[in-house]
């Protein structure tokens, strides 16, 4: 393996390993994740390796069991938005006037800050729940993702292939597909990449102000908000999954600037 495929694999790994585990996690947990194991903000034994929560349930069980709904709405909400600001960036770049109204309103959407958009969406959506912060995440994210796809997309919509395509009589949906987006892989996988992440921090968010997921699910903001008062008494409570939300957001943001030149490469060596 050549040196930089090694770096490359090697910056991928974490992010790779600790996706899968939060995936695989509820199945490898040793406890049931609402069973009663120890006293509560009991500290590390036997059967709790990383002690007691503010019910006495195992950290360790729901540590492993409160990742997989987290980076599953991050996944989601990450591949809606960049699907969805390619599209409409690409449209932007190719049709300007349909551009200038895209722009427009991703600047007023921009001015809607993260936690009051989502308390809004989330609290006056029907049953609320993990939907209703998707839809938020969503709803946020578009904009900031539709500014960066439409600049990206504006030089290649004014390239010489894509003018003579559409000068002979392609259609939009043809110069889309097949003329700007193969052309903005580089972008949409660093795009991807931090829509990820700041899903993670969204979702998390909506988690603490619990708008979200409703104890006694398994989650790992609500594991930082429930057992916050004891942190003193059990710090693992609390330092466990912060550290995991952390650690996810870091890990996926460096495989995806990892990726992204080697994928830049490639297109421009393909093209």
């Amino acid at each position: 393996m050549r040196a930089p495929n090694r770096a490359v694999l090697l910056r991928v790994a974490p992010a790779v390993l600790l996706v899968l585990l939060a995936l695989v996690g509820p199945w490898l947990a040793p406890h049931a994740v609402d069973e009663p194991v120890a006293m509560p903000f009991a500290g590390p034994g036997q059967d709790a390796p990383l002690g007691g929560d503010q019910l006495g349930r195992d950290v360790l069980s729901r540590l492993l069991a409160g990742g997989r709904s987290l980076v599953l709405s991050a996944l989601l909400i990450a591949a809606v938005v960049t699907a969805s600001a390619a599209v409409v960036g690409a449209i932007g770049a190719l049709r300007p006037t349909v551009g200038r109204m895209v722009e427009r309103v991703a600047d007023v959407l921009i001015l809607l800050p993260a936690v009051l958009g989502v308390m809004l969406v989330a609290l006056s959506w029907p049953g609320g729940g993990r939907l209703a912060v998707a839809v938020a995440a969503v709803v946020l994210g578009f904009p900031y993702a539709v500014r960066l796809t439409a600049n990206a997309a504006a030089p290649v919509a004014a390239s010489g292939y894509v003018e003579a395509a559409a000068a002979g009589g392609e259609r939009l949906w043809f110069l889309v597909v097949r003329e700007v987006l193969p052309n903005l892989r580089a972008t949409l996988l660093a795009l991807l990449g931090l829509r990820f992440v700041e899903a993670v921090y969204v979702v998390s968010m909506a988690g603490f102000l619990q708008v979200g997921p409703q104890p006694p699910a398994a989650d790992w903001a609500l594991m930082i908000r429930e057992n916050s008062s004891g942190i003193l008494l059990n710090p693992w409570a609390v330092m466990a999954p912060s550290a995991a939300v952390g650690l996810l957001a870091l890990s996926v943001n460096l495989a995806a600037a990892a990726l992204t030149p080697q994928t830049g490469r490639k297109a421009a060596t393909l093209l």
